[in-house]
């Protein structure tokens, strides 16, 4: 039985209800509540906090290294690689000036792409390399990649010959990130319902009914999915795949001279400073078949693949400590262009970042924001 203080507030039918409290999540239910204040709008998360990809990730405020942008503008074309750039850029200045740089532990330390001695990669990133410049140019306003191999000895890097800078690229807190944003969510009115896995969803002529793993079945108007890379686990006929990042953590590291974010190895290794020690993921393409997964876990192969990067190339001669490891679960596809879209008059679906999320997810949820009836 409830009181109808609790009818009102709290057990009344949703106008919206977002399924997945990750980046894409709480900006459409933000988005669309400033466009409807008078809505009742929910965002129902499966675990105790947000606790997908969101704050799994690396916390790289990044748009591209320019071995990914070649690769892209060779697959498909100038214009498609400069779209998407574009979105990237303006979705990072987007969450910047709606939350604010402090609130999400930005730092303008710069993004950085490395490469070994004799690697192919830097021989067709530096044959195009002014070819790229140009063609970004005119989303900068700037140049935007330089050559900056004197840099190499100065983060106390080992088998690099090769770097390539741009001022334009930083690290953020991932957690600040989602704890800010979510207090924005819920200052503005909105309501989040933590622990509150979604088994199955059944659309009927007049609403949605969501049935919840406790049981109980939660009615509403119209509901958003932005689940990522768990998506299928609701909608398995959609093209998204989950794809496993293991990370992991060192403890501070004396004179540690590594400052900014790094992609190694067409991107497939990624790590940064943190807290005085080194942050470093990747490694999936050791085993691409493995890390498509939901399991939230580490393996022995691959952590070991991160523990010899740190000692042959980030930290070589340095004694290290690991403190922390975990994994987190990304949502990929054939294409690196996100799903956005209405699958029936009261569903919209907004997943398949494809590991951008930090960089696109605002945007992305705008556009679903948009698209709900």
């Amino acid at each position: 039985m409830h009181s109808i203080w609790e009818s009102r507030q709290f057990h009344r039918t949703p106008d919206l209800v977002v399924v997945g409290a990750g980046i894409v999540g709480l900006f459409t239910a933000l988005f669309h509540k400033r466009s409807h204040p008078n809505h009742h709008v929910v965002v129902v998360e499966r675990g105790p906090f947000p606790s997908g990809a969101s704050v799994k990730n690396a916390g790289f405020a990044c748009f591209g290294s320019p071995s990914e942008l070649l690769a892209d503008l060779e697959k498909e074309g100038l214009d498609a690689m400069l779209a998407r750039v574009e979105n990237r850029w303006k979705g990072l200045l987007e969450l910047r000036a709606e939350l604010g740089d402090a609130a999400i532990g930005f730092e303008p330390s710069g993004g950085h792409e490395i490469y070994a001695a004799h690697d192919p990669l830097y021989t067709r990133v530096a044959e195009r390399f002014d070819e790229l410049n140009t063609a970004l140019r005119p989303i900068f306003g700037r140049t935007v990649f330089v050559p900056d191999d004197e840099a190499i000895a100065s983060f106390g890097l080992a088998g690099v010959h090769h770097l390539v800078r741009t001022e334009l690229e930083g690290p953020v807190d991932s957690g600040a990130l989602m704890a800010a944003l979510l207090r924005k969510v819920l200052a503005e009115g909105v309501l989040f319902r933590p622990r509150t896995p979604v088994l199955s969803i059944e659309e009927q002529p007049h609403e949605v009914v969501l049935h919840l793993q406790d049981g109980e079945r939660l009615r509403a108007s119209n509901i958003a999915i932005c689940t990522n890379g768990y998506t299928r686990q609701l909608l398995p006929d959609l093209p998204v795949e989950p794809a496993r990042g293991q990370v992991l953590k060192t403890s501070p590291i004396p004179g540690l001279r590594l400052r900014g974010t790094f992609h190694y190895d067409e991107g497939f290794y990624y790590f940064r400073d943190h807290g005085g020690g080194v942050l470093l993921g990747g490694g999936r393409n050791l085993d691409i078949a493995g890390e498509t997964t939901w399991d939230d876990a580490t393996t022995p192969h691959i952590q070991q693949a991160l523990e010899d990067l740190l000692r042959n190339v980030i930290l070589p001669g340095q004694p290290f400590g690991i403190v922390q490891r975990w994994s987190g679960i990304m949502g990929m596809g054939a294409s690196k262009t996100p799903i956005v879209e209405r699958r029936s008059e009261r569903v919209v679906v907004a997943v398949r970042l494809g590991g951008m999320g930090v960089a696109i997810g605002i945007r992305v949820a705008r556009q679903a924001a948009g698209l709900i009836g």
